[in-house]
């Protein structure tokens, strides 16, 4: 066109403009490059076929599932296993007890009666009897290589609708109390 000005280096900025069928694309060029790398467009010098290369396309994504939260049984299992196999503190289950399961707790943690050399034990199986509402009375089957222990303990839940531990035992019989 007569009168327009030819596209060179000291032409207008050019931005977003494709090249019609057939042209050959050319570099972008951008009156202020920091301006436009802060503004979210690529730096100049950059071609349109590299540049739709470069923005990362965010994948659509799934709905997300909720967290399954862990059953109060899995929960204490775990936390008790913790403080008999050594890798707790026994004050860490304060809050997690009541009554004598504490005492009970830190009697058998001084024993470490799940405390292992080389595997660390895990939980294998659990299984739970209600024997009425807000009381579960749990056992579980310890494992640490090839060796198989026992842990039963019972849970209640409180007013504030939290789970606490009323006892615990491990392996063999009860221990007798002079309280009893």
């Amino acid at each position: 066109m007569p009168g327009s000005p030819a596209p060179g280096p000291a032409s207008a900025p050019v931005t977003g403009i494709s090249p019609g069928p057939g042209t050959a694309l050319t570099p972008a060029r951008i009156a202020n490059p920091a301006t436009a790398r802060t503004a979210g467009v690529p730096a100049p010098g950059v071609h349109r076929a590299a540049r739709s290369a470069a923005v990362p396309l965010v994948p659509a994504q799934a709905p997300r599932r909720p967290v399954p939260q862990l059953r109060p049984t899995d929960h204490f299992a775990e936390l008790l296993l913790g403080v008999l196999s050594g890798r707790r503190p026994v004050h860490s289950m304060l809050r997690h007890t009541v009554g004598r399961a504490y005492d009970d707790l830190a009697h058998l943690a001084e024993r470490g009666p799940l405390r292992t050399r080389g595997t660390s034990p895990v939980v294998r199986d659990i299984g739970y009897f209600e024997p009425r509402p807000g009381a579960l009375e749990v056992f579980a089957r310890i494992g640490a290589g090839d060796r198989l222990r026992a842990l039963a303990f019972r849970l209640e839940q409180g007013r504030d609708l939290r789970w606490r531990c009323t006892a615990v035992e491990v392996g063999g019989p009860r221990r007798h109390r002079a309280d009893d």
